[in-house]
């Protein structure tokens, strides 16, 4: 009991110091660039739109780490999402385009827990051995060429089309960060994925089978990879093998921002939402600063390091 009173305070903790930041780096950009258009409407939900594919990977990220594990074929995963659906598009429905989507990301996340879960292969060995099989297969089968996607009706609902001043995007955000929130707090799935990064060999003994949690956790974050793909194919109006391939440490940094222990046993999908718009603050903040993208991946990584640092430093406390 006392353990999981600690763990608790930690887990506030950490949500509140992210907040803290959050609002410390609005603060930061709304002084810095108040003559730039930083707090104008259209920037506010510019930002929304950037980050919300972002946001959907790092819903999924959250369960992966949370349970002790990584995933490191995320963005190839989006990449290749994109295409099937964008193919299926272009020579069925809307219904079977979206099947197929998000049916790629399944079924990848279904060959990533098989081996985590069953085989026993470190996940981190799994989706970089993926990641290569992925980023081949999405350049072969469409010969290095973008496939367009023209079903408006897709466009509208998978990343173009707006409600009133409400971009489709954020109504996506918003409804996976209430439902990944309460699958983690408050249902018996997200107790059992907590305790199973927490401490395996203590679920074990509880009657948690730590098998079927690593494979779902594997699998659910293969189908938010794959939606987020599916977003980006709508916002661009198709589809490329090179999307995502750069998201994977904007999602990692996000979610360790945001309160999860890459050592498992933590987690906070509120948590890693704001460390996506954090990113996508600090992103859109630089860029009206002037400074390059180069310079960005440079500040991202650091964010990492010092994040990183942090979690360790609580974990041997």
């Amino acid at each position: 009991m006392k353990k999981r009173s600690q763990s608790n305070r930690a887990i506030n903790t950490n949500e509140f110091i992210v907040y803290i930041a959050f609002l410390a780096i609005f603060v930061f950009f709304s002084i810095v660039l108040r003559g730039r258009g930083f707090l104008s409407s259209e920037n506010l939900m510019n930002i929304a739109r950037q980050t919300a594919m972002i946001s959907v990977m790092a819903v999924g990220m959250t369960f992966v780490l949370a349970a002790g594990e990584i995933d490191l074929s995320i963005g190839s995963i989006v990449a290749l999402a994109s295409l099937t659906t964008a193919l299926a598009l272009r020579h069925s429905s809307l219904l079977v385009g979206v099947i197929t989507g998000l049916g790629t990301g399944v079924l990848i996340g279904m060959v990533n827990g098989l081996f985590v879960a069953k085989i026993g292969v470190p996940s981190f060995l799994v989706t970089l051995g993926m990641t290569g099989i992925i980023t081949g297969l999405a350049r072969w089968i469409t010969q290095l060429k973008s496939i367009p996607v023209t079903n408006k009706t897709y466009n509208f609902i998978f990343g173009s089309g707006d409600i009133g001043p409400i971009s489709i995007l954020f109504v996506w955000t918003v409804v996976l960060l209430i439902m990944g929130q309460v699958a983690l707090r408050k249902t018996k799935f997200g107790r059992y994925v907590l305790a199973t990064g927490g401490n395996k060999i203590s679920a074990l003994y509880s009657g948690i089978n730590v098998e079927r949690i690593k494979f779902s956790v594997m699998v659910l974050n293969g189908a938010l990879a794959a939606l987020a793909g599916m977003l980006y194919a709508g916002r661009l109006h198709g589809a490329r093998y090179t999307l995502g391939e750069t998201d994977l440490m904007t999602v990692i940094a996000a979610v360790i921002i945001g309160g999860t222990s890459m050592s498992g046993g933590r987690g906070s999908v509120i948590g890693s939402i704001v460390g996506s718009l954090i990113m996508g603050m600090i992103n859109n903040g630089l860029i009206l600063m002037g400074l390059s993208v180069d310079q960005q991946m440079i500040f991202r990584g650091l964010i990492i390091i010092i994040a990183v640092s942090l979690t360790m430093r609580e974990k041997k406390k």
